[in-house]
């Protein structure tokens, strides 16, 4: 696969050249041009570009059939339908405006090729083509922006009268962190100035409000309850995205940025869904494959894939950015509030690991020797 990636490139790179050439001799002022085009070129352009319509056309379907699987299926929250509802009518007018504008750009390509004496017509203007254009992509854009807005309102929109659960997602090189906001329901404040052993997320444990939050290195939440998630970055940009529930937020250094949704599908529930089955499947089958290779090799063979809803990072940080992931547990809010009551608060774990160490008793006997070793030295310097 590398060595036809490289050689593709190399051709890529000859075919560059060789252009940079034909406009090097076109911008020779005065020099003779012996590459006119006739009837013949402009007929083999022609069909070219005829040509090529079809080819995308083709390509664009077999896509679909090769790779239509691929797209996410049931979102697992609350405004994932709206989510995938926008996505849907912005592929349906693409796809649409791309098919037509497409067949018409090659289809006159080819109609109207250069022919011996003939001059192609030309006017300057025309106001009502132009205003046909227009307006009518206003229209449509208006209309995709303005539906997107009401969605994103409605996504980021909650009272502080509601019942929300406030969680702060914590991302750095390359890793994830969660801190919830225990029984106040209130995050302490932090600051990186306070990152000290245990105390990775820098919290100011000398906050009141800070005193039972939790911090897990996996991220747990209760299905039907909105979360409100508060995102910091100790490093560089890092951006959270979590596919299956239709979110994704930038984790930006030295500010606090926040995105809401509810999650509405168990995890449990979701690795029954028929989709998600059959990728789960047709994953196990690749790595059952791998396996065999591995295993004729002597190394172990992979464990199979069981679904998990993950947390991402969508932006390119560094060198194991591709590692950067975390596991979403979605359970029902009773499994949640379990799983969270066995978790201790950061303020604890920081007490024991910053508890003075006890002084061992003195053993008499030691103390004996000590003793009378204390007075042979003394005699043997008198």
């Amino acid at each position: 696969m590398t060595g036809l990636l490289v050689f593709i490139i190399l051709v890529l790179v000859g075919v560059a050249i060789w252009q940079l050439t034909k406009i090097f001799d076109l911008t020779q002022v005065g020099a003779a041009s012996t590459e006119v085009a006739d009837d013949r070129d402009n007929s083999v352009n022609g069909y070219l570009m005829f040509a090529f319509v079809g080819f995308i056309y083709i390509f664009t379907i077999y896509s679909i059939y090769a790779w239509g699987h691929l797209v996410l299926g049931t979102p697992a929250s609350e405004h994932g339908p709206d989510y995938d509802n926008l996505m849907a009518i912005s592929l349906v007018i693409i796809f649409i405006v791309q098919t037509i504008t497409q067949f018409l750009l090659h289809y006159f390509a080819f109609k109207y090729r250069g022919k011996q004496g003939q001059k192609a017509l030309y006017f300057a203007d025309n106001s009502k083509l132009e205003a046909v254009w227009t307006i009518i992509p206003v229209i449509t854009l208006a209309g995709l922006i303005l539906y997107g807005l009401y969605t994103w309102n409605n996504i980021m929109f909650y009272d502080n009268e509601e019942d929300v659960m406030y969680v702060e997602v914590y991302a750095k090189q390359f890793g994830w962190e969660v801190r919830y906001s225990g029984t106040d329901n209130t995050l302490g404040k932090a600051n990186v100035r306070f990152i000290e052993g245990i105390n990775t997320l820098g919290v100011d444990l000398a906050d009141p409000a800070a005193q039972d939050d939790k911090v897990t290195n996996e991220l747990h939440l209760p299905k039907g309850k909105k979360v409100v998630f508060k995102f910091r970055s100790q490093d560089v940009l890092h951006s959270a995205y979590m596919p299956h529930f239709r979110a994704q937020m930038n984790c930006v250094p030295g500010m606090i940025t926040q995105f809401t949704y509810v999650p509405t599908v168990t995890t449990a529930d979701m690795r029954e869904d028929d989709n998600i089955k059959e990728n789960v499947a047709r994953i196990n089958e690749i790595r059952a494959k791998k396996s065999k290779e591995l295993e004729a090799k002597g190394e172990s063979a992979l464990e199979p894939y069981t679904f998990d809803y993950l947390l991402l990072c969508n932006k390119i940080c560094g060198a194991s950015h591709y590692n950067m992931q975390m596991k979403i547990v979605v359970e029902t809010p009773e499994e949640f509030k379990a799983w969270l009551a066995e978790k201790p608060t950061l303020a604890s774990q920081w007490k024991e690991a910053n508890a003075p160490a006890e002084t061992a008793p003195v053993v008499p006997e030691v103390m004996e020797t000590v003793v009378d070793t204390t007075k042979v030295l003394a005699q043997n310097l008198n």
